[in-house]
């Protein structure tokens, strides 16, 4: 496995649009950015931050969200999205420790994302159709 780096923070900026708003995705009812959109571009965010992690034939894939939404973001708003690693993995698991902060200053998410590593051709076929360990 890759050693890590333990400087390895990422973070991404967005725009919020209307297709990322609760009532586009049917999260809810009102035209701000919504929890399922805010939620992958966390996780896009701790893939970007696990790359230090893995190794050859290697990817993560997500197993635990623990996310606080803390405030609403309208369209047009900018957001950053902050991932930071842990020090080291525990055992082939990584938690990573998430926040957004919109154009203002303003922490509008936290919590923490965990991705486990995983041998991408093993998980691949694991979740092909008739696979009988399912």
């Amino acid at each position: 496995m890759a050693g890590p780096r333990l400087a390895y923070r990422r973070a991404v900026r967005y725009e919020v649009g209307e297709s990322d708003t609760a009532t586009a995705l049917g999260s809810g009812d009102v035209p701000v950015l919504a929890t399922p959109r805010l939620i992958a571009w966390m996780e896009a965010a701790t893939i970007a931050c696990a790359a230090p992690f893995i190794g050859a034939g290697q990817t993560t894939v997500g197993t635990a969200v623990r996310i606080e939404h803390l405030g609403p973001t309208p369209v047009g708003a900018g957001v950053e999205i902050a991932a930071e690693p842990p020090a080291a993995a525990v055992g082939h698991r990584l938690t990573f420790t998430v926040r957004a902060i919109d154009s203002s200053g303003k922490v509008v998410a936290s919590g923490e994302i965990d991705r486990a590593i995983v041998d991408r051709d093993r998980f691949l076929d694991a979740s092909s159709p008739g696979d009988d360990n399912r």
